[in-house]
């Protein structure tokens, strides 16, 4: 009986790994973290999927243990507990064996967060401000500025009574009308704030959130891979249209991006609106302040 018991526990034990593992499951993004399109993310994920498998082998064991010693010392078998009530060996391994295996999990998980806040060596730098309910978006020494928005579509379609169906809206509440652009391979240093309460902007395609704080900036960087539309949104509960300040992040080839920059700073009269729109929301919020 004993050995069904353990070959139990280890057909159990490869079931769960060769689901973690298959292919269908490494699709199932909503039930597990991304893999992202950044080294950090990556290390991130690692990370997530190495803890993951420890906790799921530690479950294993002990539940195996618990189940086997339930099944083979039942009473029906006339088996008599043990009776004691201290044990120094045991007491040594169930204290040492959950301490190693923490600092095992802690010492990489460190390095990835130090890594995080190391924004030294950026060749571009963007500051992001949250206000209710859209991001603004600068470029630091780019003389490049713009809101972000919520787009057209979307907005009307949330409307009660508009007669639009959500469902016939290209990425309804995930799209907005001017996208963050960015350039791939480029070491991008993100400082983050708030203009009136706290926001949290969160991609979860770069492996990471930051708090957007009033009075307070964090700091962190990124470095994309592959050019493409990642979507996240803010993540902090921050008043009546939460729900409605979407992210839109496209990276693009350096060449493209300078391109598109040039633009930018050429001028238009959306940039103008937007750089007026910008100020207006600082003087609100410099009002709200004061009181």
């Amino acid at each position: 009986m004993h050995t069904v018991v353990v070959r139990a526990a280890l057909i159990l034990s490869l079931f769960a790994l060769g689901l973690v593992f298959s292919p269908a499951m490494a699709d199932w993004s909503l039930i597990n973290m991304t893999r992202g399109v950044t080294e950090s993310s990556q290390q991130i994920y690692g990370l997530h999927m190495t803890i993951f498998l420890i906790t799921v082998a530690i479950g294993v064991l002990v539940f195996g243990a618990m189940f086997y010693s339930i099944f083979r010392h039942r009473k029906s078998r006339g088996v008599k507990p043990a009776k004691f009530h201290h044990s120094t060996a045991v007491e040594v391994v169930w204290t040492v064996i959950p301490f190693v295996i923490l600092v095992a999990m802690a010492v990489p998980a460190t390095k990835v967060l130090i890594d995080l806040e190391d924004t030294s060596n950026a060749e571009l730098t963007v500051k992001v401000t949250g206000y209710q309910w859209f991001w603004g978006y600068e470029y630091a020494d780019e003389n490049v500025q713009f809101l972000s928005r919520l787009d057209t579509e979307s907005d009307k379609a949330r409307q009660l009574g508009s007669g639009i169906q959500p469902a016939s809206v290209d990425n309804y509440l995930q799209n907005v009308d001017n996208r963050l652009v960015l350039p791939v391979d480029t070491r991008i240093k993100f400082q983050i704030t708030g203009a009136d309460v706290i926001h949290s902007w969160w991609m979860p395609d770069l492996g990471w959130k930051k708090d957007a704080i009033p009075g307070f900036v964090n700091e962190t960087w990124t470095n994309i891979d592959e050019p493409g539309v990642y979507r996240g949104r803010c993540a902090e509960l921050c008043g009546r249209d939460h729900g409605f300040m979407p992210i839109v992040v496209e990276a693009v080839e350096k060449d493209a991006f300078q391109a598109w920059l040039a633009e930018r700073q050429g001028g238009s009269v959306d940039d103008a609106a937007s750089t007026a729109a910008i100020e207006d929301e600082s003087e609100v919020s410099d009002a709200v302040a004061a009181r």
